[in-house]
């Protein structure tokens, strides 16, 4: 037999929550929301016509259930889910929900694998092929995927790095394949949809959580193997406003190394922090300058900004390289005085 809630659009069904939640948590709701998204509600909501209270309960209890159906999937997957529902509501009204939950949320893959230590993921993904390693360290977080890369034997490594950065499109088969090998909680569960997870900005976030002696065996192959690829990759590995990471004694070197003239430009667009970061590590006599001229230059080209800041991000890393600064990334010791 049909109920209500089954004749109801999912917009509908928001727009009768909002309005049993009243003005005052509603508008909290709106707060993270899309215009878009809130236009649309705010339609549906003027449309409605008088809702009587069984819809309203009905509707509160399914939005009840799905918030506590993601809390155990959060928790422990989506089996962990299912088999909970199942022991408070049956097995049907467990399907039900599942099937709502994952139809209208994109259950990210390799959920379970984010909540797993590396080192087991390691042990389990290390014999793989590279590509399919990538796939994997792709998905999870840049943390656990540099602590796993940093751990792969040095000609893996660079394999696997070349893979991620050059990752775009998968499609749901192959990760259902993939995912199934590794743990088979979700695979049936996979959206639909082809994902995006990869490219060379998860490759930068992961490289930059490795440590050094890993990443320079990275690039120095990466370099041989696909230059264009390696340079993108050293682009993005340091950016500017990272300074901010680095020593005193350390932005004073760089602050002898670099031009006014480009300090000027770069800082145009840096935060405060960054900044104030530079101007504390001058004499009172050069900082003063340096904003006098920040101010003379007036509005410069975007362009110009960003190839001053990439100037002086290329002599960070040479300073770095030849052992005279220290870039502290994840998976190394941290420094003590």
């Amino acid at each position: 037999m049909a109920t209500v809630l089954s004749t109801l659009t999912g917009r509908q069904k928001a727009a009768i929550l909002l309005i049993s939640l009243g003005p005052e948590l509603s508008g909290q709701i709106f707060r993270h929301l899309t215009d878009e998204e809130i236009e649309q509600l705010t339609l549906e909501i003027a449309s409605l016509r008088r809702v009587d209270s069984d819809t309203r309960a009905e509707v509160l209890d399914e939005f009840h259930e799905m918030v506590m159906a993601q809390e155990y999937i959060a928790q422990g997957g989506i089996e962990y889910a299912k088999e909970l529902l199942e022991k408070g509501l049956g097995p049907q009204k467990a399907a039900e929900i599942i099937h709502r939950l994952t139809a209208s949320l994109h259950v990210r893959p390799f959920d379970f694998a984010r909540k797993t230590d590396p080192a087991q993921l390691l042990n389990f993904i290390q014999h793989e092929h590279p590509q399919t390693i990538a796939l994997i360290l792709a998905y999870l977080n840049p943390e656990q995927a540099g602590q796993i890369l940093s751990s792969l034997p040095a000609e893996l490594q660079v394999e696997v790095a070349k893979r991620l950065a050059t990752l775009d499109r998968t499609s749901p088969e192959v990760l259902e394949e993939v995912e199934a090998t590794l743990e088979r909680r979700l695979s049936a569960f996979v959206t639909q949809d082809f994902t995006v997870a990869g490219g060379i900005d998860v490759a930068v976030d992961i490289l930059n959580r490795v440590d050094r002696a890993t990443e320079k065996t990275i690039m120095d192959a990466l370099e041989e193997e696909d230059p264009e690829l390696a340079e993108e990759i050293k682009k993005r590995m340091f950016v500017f406003e990272d300074i901010v990471l680095l020593s005193d004694r350390d932005i004073q070197m760089i602050v002898r190394e670099v031009d006014s003239s480009e300090w000027a430009l770069a800082l145009k667009t840096a935060s405060e922090e960054v900044q104030e970061r530079i101007f504390k590590n001058m004499s009172k006599r050069a900082a003063e300058m340096l904003k006098e001229e920040m101010e003379y230059l007036g509005p410069v080209r975007l362009r110009d900004v960003e190839e001053a800041q990439q100037k002086i991000v290329s002599i960070i890393r040479r300073l770095e390289e030849a052992g005279e600064i220290v870039v502290v990334r994840g998976g190394e010791d941290e420094l003590v005085v």
